[in-house]
């Protein structure tokens, strides 16, 4: 697509960002990225994102692009030429689309609640657990949610893959176990030991202290 100006707005420990960041590579897009300060958030990201002022933010060629789900269609819709995160499929499209908005939807929400100290834990645990079986199920044939190859849905839920084992640990919550959740187990084995999820993601322990410092 000749000469393109790729930056990416985002924080190292965001599960949110990680996205972004792994969509580009996957794609094989030169970006460049700028780490941000929550605590002191720059006047570029205060621009570019003015009504949620959060990250991620993409921008490209100086136009912003918001919302990690919204930045993983982008890409896949403006780099065409490389490998698609969604199947060509529209029905299989569809689902991938379904799929992704679970794990926004549901599944993050859970984990807010799991992670309670006291009152909601327990319910926010029930839901989980009910959200991870629907996972489960869904993963059933198929080495990764895309099928063959990481794709839109793997991508969401790189939480699930780190952040919520990381979170369980630290909670003393044992849920996401291989006697429980077998086949979702196996597809984080599988996720984290692709390349560039390896190259992406935070080792689990520096992400540990990570949350342990954020009082998560």
């Amino acid at each position: 697509m000749g000469d393109q100006e790729v930056k990416l707005f985002s924080l190292w420990a965001s599960p949110f960002g990680k996205r972004v960041e792994i969509a580009l590579k996957i794609k094989g897009i030169k970006y460049e990225y700028f780490e941000e300060d929550l605590s002191n958030k720059s006047s570029e990201l205060l621009k570019y994102n003015p009504v949620h002022k959060k990250l991620p933010v993409l921008l490209h060629n100086g136009k912003p692009v918001c919302e990690s789900l919204v930045i993983l269609e982008y890409i896949d819709e403006t780099w065409k030429s490389e490998r698609s995160l969604l199947p060509e499929d529209p029905y299989a499209r569809a689902m991938a689309r379904f799929w992704a908005k679970f794990i926004d939807d549901k599944c993050i929400a859970a984990m807010w609640g799991a992670r309670k100290n006291s009152e909601g834990q327990e319910e926010g645990i029930e839901e989980l657990t009910e959200h991870l079986k629907t996972l489960e199920n869904e993963l059933k044939g198929k080495k990764f949610f895309g099928g063959d190859e990481i794709g839109l849905v793997d991508i969401t839920a790189d939480l699930i893959a780190l952040w919520l084992g990381v979170l369980l640990e630290l909670k003393g919550i044992e849920l996401l176990t291989k006697e429980k959740f077998p086949r979702l187990c196996e597809w984080i084995d599988d996720y984290l030991d692709h390349q560039i999820i390896k190259e992406t993601l935070p080792d689990r322990e520096t992400y540990r202290d990570f949350l342990l410092k954020a009082k998560f």
